[in-house]
């Protein structure tokens, strides 16, 4: 595969800005990306957290659970997440059957195909989930592998996918919209930015306007594959408008892309 990295595709010095990305939408009727913590009500990001957006790309081009971590690193893609819808939630009780190794059950045993499920005679346990409603998110997405970015130019523009396409929760279907390819150009060398896209490590930058509203949150961004199968090695920390809004910004390095303005990580 024909691998660079980020600051080969652009003369910047301060590097991290492609020359040219690929633009979707993600939508659905629910979403659900549980937080990390622990609490009894399972708590989403609101914000599509960066590795969801990896894991959603591999979903689409057929690539195995731990095998594309490194298509994503900091050094080999950039990813800029705007929400274009407002961003609501609701909780939703669920009983579910734990998927536990313990608690499968193999059918078919003596057959050539052997599935394993859980047991359903096993009592259900339920829990709480917060789920957001009709969440849908614009994604800028570049990488340095070239083959692989060709193959989901191709893929994404054909409108399929390898695996059904989720957010979050397999239960929870979404639905992609393909925009193109767009180049990546210079954002607004003014002091301040407003910018369409959730804007990373800005906690300390956003400047508050009567009637704006602005929320902060971190999320996982990057993961590699170890011994018990991945482990998260970086977060993101993103400010974003909630109603699906632009934010003003001081000290932030903004793109534009198809007329938007938008921060890549």
């Amino acid at each position: 595969m024909s691998q660079q990295s980020l600051d080969d595709w652009t003369a910047d010095i301060n590097g991290g800005q492609p020359d040219r990305c690929l633009s979707f939408t993600v939508r659905g009727p629910w979403g659900h990306f549980r937080r990390i913590e622990g609490n009894i009500v399972k708590q989403t990001y609101r914000i599509i957290p960066r590795t969801t957006v990896a894991g959603l790309l591999a979903a689409v081009l057929g690539i195995e659970r731990d095998g594309y971590y490194d298509l994503f690193t900091p050094d080999s893609s950039a990813v800029a997440i705007e929400p274009v819808s407002e961003i609501r939630t609701v909780n939703m009780p669920m009983n579910t059957l734990s998927t536990a190794d313990s608690n499968l059950q193999t059918l078919n045993s003596y057959g050539k195909i052997s599935v394993r499920l859980p047991d359903p005679t096993t009592l259900r346990q339920q829990h709480n989930y917060e789920i957001l409603v009709d969440p849908a998110y614009r994604i800028d997405v570049a990488l340095a592998d070239e083959e692989v970015y060709a193959e989901l130019r191709e893929t994404l523009a054909a409108g399929e996918s390898h695996y059904v396409p989720s957010l979050g929760l397999s239960e929870h279907l979404a639905d992609i919209e393909y925009h193109g390819e767009f180049d990546v150009s210079d954002g607004p060398q003014t002091d301040t930015v407003e910018v369409d896209s959730a804007v990373p490590n800005a906690v300390d930058d956003v400047v508050l306007k009567e009637g704006t509203r602005c929320q902060i949150e971190e999320s996982p961004a990057f993961m590699e594959s170890d011994a018990g199968g991945r482990t998260t090695t970086g977060f993101t920390n993103y400010a974003y408008n909630p109603d699906a809004d632009s934010l003003e910004v001081r000290d932030t390095k903004a793109t534009s892309v198809d007329g938007r303005t938008v921060v890549f990580v």
